[in-house]
C-alpha cells in the first residue's frame, strides 16, 4: 500500500506565503516583503534608541521613542536600498555578498541586544541621579509591544502614501509625459498633505484641546480657598469676580504665605501679600483684561508697595508656588504680583499654539501698568520687576523689547525655564563668553544678566551688577529649555565635552535624527520628575534668583540658607 502525501490547494498555498516575511521590494500596502537593508539599518536604530536622553523613560514612552526611531531607521535602509537599484550600482556578487549582509546584520542584532541588555541599567543612572525608584526589567514586553505596534502604523501610512503617489503618477503619466507627470503629481500631492497636516489636523487638534481643557477652567474644587481679604482678587471687595479668575488664577490668589507665616519666619511686621489676577474669562478682550488688573492693583494700594511683580503665566494661567512665595517671604509681604490668563491649553500644547497670545496679553498687560506707574514719583513708587515661568519667560522677553521699557527701565525680571523658542534667550547663550558652558552661560561678565541653575551660579562673572537685573533660571537638564529641531542634523553645544550640564547623563550621545527625536518625546514629561530637575524648579533655587534681583537691603546668605530651609519644607501644590 502506497502512502499518499495530502497536498494543499494552490489558493492555500499562496495565502500562506503571502503572510511568510521575505525580502524585497513589497508591492502592496499589507504585503510580508521589506527591504533587507532597511531591517538592518531598523536594528541599528532601534539600539540607538534606547540609549539615554535627558529625562528618564518609562516602558510606554521608551516604546513609542523606538517605535519611531526604528522606522526613521528603516526609512533610511530601505531609500537608500532603492537610490542604489534606480541608479544601478553593481551589487556585490556572490558570496561576498553574503559574507557582507551577515556581517551587518549580525553587528545590527548584536547592538539590539547589547543595548537592551544595559538599557534598564542606564535608565536607572538616570533615576538613582533624581531621586527615583529604578526601573524593572519587567517593563520589556510593554516596551516591544509598543514599539512593533507603533512601527507597523507608520509602516502602513506609509506604504500607503506611496501607492497614493503611485496611483496619480499612473493617472497622470497617461495624459502627460512621465516626468511631468511625476513632478505635477508630487507638487500637487505634497501641497496637499501640508496643508492637510498644517491646516485641517493641526487646527482640528488645537479647537478640540482647547474645547476639553476649557470646562475644567470653570470647575471649582473642594480645595480652593476664596479669599476673604480685601488685598486679594476674588475676595468679597475684589473687582475680579471669583467664578472668572479660572483654574489657576483661584489657585494663586488663595495659596501664598499668610500674615502669621510671614511673622514666624521674620519676627514680626508682616503684611498681607497682594495678589490681584484677571482670568480669561475676565474681560473680552486683553486690554479689558489689563483693565481689571490696574484696578485691582490701584484698589488693593499696589503701588505703595516696596516691590511689584508683573507675572506672566504659562498656558493654563499657572503661577508657580515656587517662584512667587519665596518674594513674599523674603520682603515679608511687603509686594504685589499680578497675573492675567491667556489660554485655557496646558503649557506643551500651548507653546505650540499660543506665541502670539502670550506675547500679546504681557506687552498690553505690562503697558498699561507701566505707564500708570512712570507716572508715580520715583521715591515713593515700588520697584518694578517681571517674572515668568516658561512660556510665561517668553512673555517677558516680549516685554524686554518693549520700547517703553528702554525709556523707563523696569528694576529687573527673573525667567525660569526659558523654552527653546525665546529668541533672547538663544541669541544671549550664542554670544556668551568662550570659557563658559552652554548649560550655564556667561554673557558680558554678568553686567546685567545671569544664568543660574540648582546650584547657585550668579556669582560667575566677575562684573558688578547694573542697577537693572536679569536672571535665567535652568536646569541642564531641561528639555523645554535646550530642544531644538537642529539637533536633527547638527550635534547641540550642549552635549560636547565641558559644555554638559552635571545632571545630563554622561552616557547620553548625538545622533542625527534620532536625538531630536528622544528629547521631543521628554517634553511632555519635563514635569513629572522629582523637583530640581527637568522643568521643575525648587523654591530654593527660585529664592537665591530673586535674592539676586531684587537685592534686599541688609539680607545676608544666612537669611538665603534659613529662609530655604521653611520654604523646602512647605508643601508643593501640583496644580
Amino acid at each position: 500500500m502506497t502512502a499518499t502525501t495530502a497536498v494543499a490547494p494552490p489558493e492555500v498555498t499562496a495565502r500562506r506565503r503571502s503572510w511568510r516575511p521575505a525580502l524585497g521590494a513589497p508591492r502592496r500596502v499589507f504585503d510580508m516583503t521589506f527591504s533587507g537593508v532597511g531591517l538592518t539599518v531598523a536594528a541599528w536604530f532601534f539600539a540607538l534608541s534606547l540609549l539615554p536622553s535627558l529625562l528618564p523613560r518609562g516602558a510606554v514612552v521608551q516604546g513609542i521613542a523606538s517605535g519611531v526611531t526604528v522606522m526613521i531607521g528603516y526609512g533610511i535602509g530601505a531609500g537608500a536600498q532603492a537610490l542604489w537599484r534606480y541608479l544601478g550600482i553593481p551589487s556585490v556578487p556572490g558570496r561576498a555578498r553574503r559574507v557582507l549582509v551577515a556581517i551587518f546584520v549580525g553587528l545590527g542584532l548584536w547592538a539590539a541586544v547589547f543595548t537592551g541588555w544595559r538599557q534598564v541599567g542606564w535608565q536607572n543612572e538616570i533615576r538613582t541621579l533624581y531621586g527615583m525608584e529604578p526601573a524593572s526589567p519587567t517593563q520589556w514586553p510593554v516596551v516591544i509591544v509598543v514599539t512593533v505596534l507603533l512601527a507597523v502604523l507608520i509602516l502602513v501610512v506609509a506604504r500607503s502614501l506611496r501607492l497614493l503617489f503611485r496611483t496619480v503618477f499612473g493617472w497622470l503619466g497617461r495624459r502627460l509625459p512621465r516626468r511631468v507627470a511625476v513632478v505635477v503629481g508630487s507638487a500637487v500631492l505634497l501641497a496637499l498633505i501640508w496643508s492637510l497636516l498644517t491646516g485641517v489636523l493641526v487646527n482640528g487638534f488645537f479647537a478640540v484641546a482647547n474645547n476639553t481643557f476649557a470646562p475644567r477652567d470653570t470647575l471649582i474644587a473642594e480645595d480652593m480657598n476664596r479669599p476673604q481679604v480685601p488685598e486679594r482678587s476674588g475676595s468679597p471687595q475684589s473687582l475680579s469676580s471669583w467664578d472668572l479668575l479660572g483654574r489657576q488664577g483661584r489657585y494663586f490668589v488663595g495659596g501664598g504665605p499668610t500674615v502669621a507665616e510671614l511673622d514666624a519666619v521674620n519676627g514680626g511686621g508682616a503684611k498681607e501679600p497682594i495678589r490681584v489676577y484677571a482670568g480669561l474669562r475676565s474681560a473680552d478682550t486683553v486690554q479689558g483684561r489689563a483693565d481689571v488688573v490696574l484696578a485691582e492693583l490701584r484698589r488693593t494700594g499696589a503701588f505703595d508697595r516696596k516691590v511689584l511683580v508683573v507675572a506672566t503665566t504659562t498656558g493654563t494661567g499657572f503661577l508657580d508656588q515656587n517662584g512667587t512665595d519665596p518674594l513674599e517671604f523674603l520682603w515679608n509681604g511687603d509686594t504685589a504680583i499680578a497675573g492675567v490668563q491667556y489660554s485655557y491649553l496646558p503649557s506643551w500644547i500651548s507653546l505650540l499654539a499660543d506665541q502670539d497670545a502670550v506675547r500679546e496679553t504681557s506687552r498690553v498687560v505690562f503697558d498699561t501698568i507701566h505707564q500708570y506707574w512712570s507716572t508715580l514719583p520715583e521715591a515713593s513708587r515700588p520697584k518694578l520687576y517681571l517674572y515668568g515661568l516658561s512660556l510665561g519667560s517668553f512673555g517677558v522677553e516680549s516685554i524686554l523689547s518693549s520700547i517703553n521699557v528702554i525709556n523707563e527701565p523696569i528694576d529687573g525680571a527673573l525667567m525660569s525655564g526659558p523654552p527653546f523658542v525665546n529668541d533672547l534667550h538663544a541669541r544671549l547663550t550664542a554670544q556668551r563668553q568662550p570659557d563658559s558652558p552652554a548649560y550655564l552661560p556667561v554673557y558680558e561678565q554678568g553686567r546685567t544678566v545671569r544664568f543660574t541653575a540648582e546650584e547657585n551660579g550668579l556669582d560667575r562673572g566677575g562684573a558688578t551688577w547694573g542697577p537693572t537685573r536679569l536672571v535665567y533660571l535652568q536646569h541642564a537638564s531641561d528639555p523645554i529649555v535646550f530642544f531644538s529641531p537642529s539637533m536633527a542634523f547638527s550635534q547641540p553645544e550642549w552635549l560636547t565635552d565641558g559644555d554638559r550640564g552635571p545632571d545630563v547623563s554622561a552616557r547620553m550621545g548625538w545622533f542625527p535624527l534620532v536625538t531630536m527625536w528622544q528629547v521631543l518625546l521628554d517634553l511632555p514629561g519635563a514635569g513629572s520628575i522629582p523637583m530640581g530637575y527637568g522643568h521643575l524648579y525648587s523654591a530654593t533655587s527660585n529664592l537665591e534668583s530673586w535674592v539676586a534681583v531684587t537685592n534686599p537691603p541688609g539680607w545676608t546668605p544666612d537669611k538665603t540658607a534659613t529662609l530655604a530651609s521653611v520654604l523646602e519644607k512647605r508643601p508643593y501644590k501640583d496644580t
